[in-house]
Parts: structure tokens; sequence; C-alpha cells
């Protein structure tokens, strides 16, 4: 058994003769979501209990919730109150429909099982906000940039978030996407990266591309960069940190495989003029290494300060 799943159909479908609505079987998984269960408490906290208890209509001690005018109700005011909730609520459902639960969809399409793997293999099956295991509660892929906003599926814009995480995030914050879009377009007339001829790109993505570098410091050595003009690895959104680190892995690959004698590699980036940036434009050095390509290569990075690296 992989997981819960098998199980609870198989007996859902023995307890309803042998044959059921997948709703049914579904709401028979859901009893045993706890991540369902924690979502849902959020909610009452943070959300609904907060403005009832401002509202003095509902108090909480503990864990626990108690409506303040429950004692003075008679049975018959009781049932009136929840016929008059239940009115409420049909009308809400009836002018929004499928819209109110809207934001819990994970997209308005299909994400495929490979590329949902993949998301979750990159992401080591942890949610990307909060940190927690798969084990603990279920992840789900989710579009960085929605994709009601111009999104797409390409690995650099998708995360790997829990239930509840996904949830909260939703698509309805104030930031102007069109404006988030046409940064990835920009790019600075002059900047010897911004112009790299097409033949010099060696591998690519959405977001970002590779070149050999000019001055290679050893043989294969290599440069990540973003497409849109940026200084330094600082300033990249995630989807450009994704794009970038998808090519370092496929380069890390491609260059293991073409030359057995590379046994590690350096991974860096010059930051500022200070650092020794000299174009500023965001790029990622991938230096393969090889057994005696220095007398002593203990301290790696430590060395760009002359001496720092014998320690």
């Amino acid at each position: 058994m992989s997981h819960i799943y098998q199980p609870v159909m198989l007996m859902t479908l023995l307890k309803n003769g042998g044959a059921c609505s997948a709703t049914r079987i579904a709401k028979a998984i859901l009893k045993y979501d706890q991540a369902q269960i924690e979502y849902y408490e959020q909610i009452t906290n943070n959300m609904v209990g907060k403005v009832l208890r401002r509202h003095g209509i509902v108090e909480k001690n503990g864990k626990n919730y108690s409506l303040l005018l429950s004692r003075e109700l008679t049975q018959d005011q009781v049932e009136e109150l929840v016929d008059l909730c239940q009115q409420r609520l049909d009308e809400y459902i009836g002018r929004r429909g499928e819209k109110i639960f809207l934001h819990r969809k994970l997209s308005s399409g299909y994400v495929s099982g490979t590329l949902r793997y993949e998301v979750l293999k990159a992401a080591k099956f942890r949610c990307e906000l909060c940190g927690i295991s798969a084990e603990e509660r279920s992840l789900e892929v989710d579009h960085i940039l929605p994709r009601n906003h111009g999104g797409t599926d390409d690995p650099s814009n998708l995360q790997a978030l829990c239930y509840s995480c996904n949830s909260m995030k939703q698509d309805r914050d104030d930031t102007d996407f069109r404006e988030v879009r046409k940064s990835y377009l920009s790019r600075e007339p002059g900047c010897l990266f911004c112009e790299i001829p097409q033949g010099r790109v060696i591998t690519s993505n959405a977001l970002a591309y590779a070149i050999r570098d000019s001055y290679a410091v050893t043989p294969l050595h290599s440069l990540i960069m973003p497409r849109r003009h940026v200084k330094t690895y600082f300033e990249l959104g995630r989807p450009e940190i994704n794009a970038c680190d998808q090519l370092l892995d496929e380069l890390r690959s491609s260059i293991s495989g073409e030359d057995g004698s590379v046994e590690g590699f350096n991974i860096g980036m010059n930051c500022g003029e200070v650092a020794g940036q000299s174009i500023f434009h965001c790029h990622i050095h991938l230096i393969p290494r090889r057994k005696g390509d220095v007398e002593s290569p203990r301290g790696g990075v430590r060395h760009v300060i002359p001496g720092k690296g014998n320690y």
C-alpha cells in the first residue's frame, strides 16, 4: 500500500454494495486528511472566529468557541436562527456558485503527473514556503505567477507548496502582473549578456540561458544568466532562480557525461564591483574541476581572498 487512498476506496465501495460515486469516495478520503482540518482551523481562528468575536457574538476559551447568547435562546428561537442562517447560505451559494472555493483549485488547467513529480522532486518533497514534509502534509504544484495572470507551465514558474500554504497564497494580491511579465523582457542596450549571439547559447529555458565562458578557468567553464537585465543574483525573482537552477543541474549532468575526468564543480557569482564583478548583468559561474588542476584545491572559493583558503 503506497497511501491510504486504496483501502479507503475499497472500504467505501464495500460499504455501499460495491458501487458508489467518486464524490462519496472523495468524502471518505477527506475524513483522514489532517491537513484539511488544520487549514479550516486556521480559517476558523484567524478569519471567521475573529470577526464573530469582534462583534460580540462568540467567545473563545482555549481551543473552544461558544455562542454568547445560546443560554438565553429557546429551542424555537434556535431553530428559527438556524433556518435564517441556512437561507443566507443558500442565497450566497446561489449568487456565487463554484466561485466560493475557486481559490482552492490548483490551477485553471492540467499539470501532468510527470511534471508534478519533477517539481516535487526538485523541492526535495517539502513545501517551498513553510518547509513541511510531504509525509506530514500533502503537497501541490503551484504556479508562482498564476495562470490567470499569464503564468506558464514552464518548470521555472512552478513550485511545491503544501495544501495550506497554497490555499492561503491564492492569486488575489495587488501585484500588477502585467508589469511583472513586462519586466522579464527588460534588456539593456550595450550590455554584453543582453546581446549574446544566439549561436553562443548552449542551452536555455523561458527565463535563462547558458554559454561557455570566453575566458574559461577550466575546460567547459560555463555561465548561466537570466534573460532579464538585472545586476545581481539578489535581484532575481523566484521563477528566475528556478530557471537558473534548472540550467545549472542540466549543465552539470551534460558536462559530467561529456568529460569523465570532471570530479567536482565550483559554483559562484560576483555581486558588486568590490566582489570582482565586471559585467553588471547577473551571471553564475559553473566551473568543472579535475584532479590535479591546481596543486591544492582545499579551501575552494575561500581563495578569492589570497591566503584565506589555507586554514
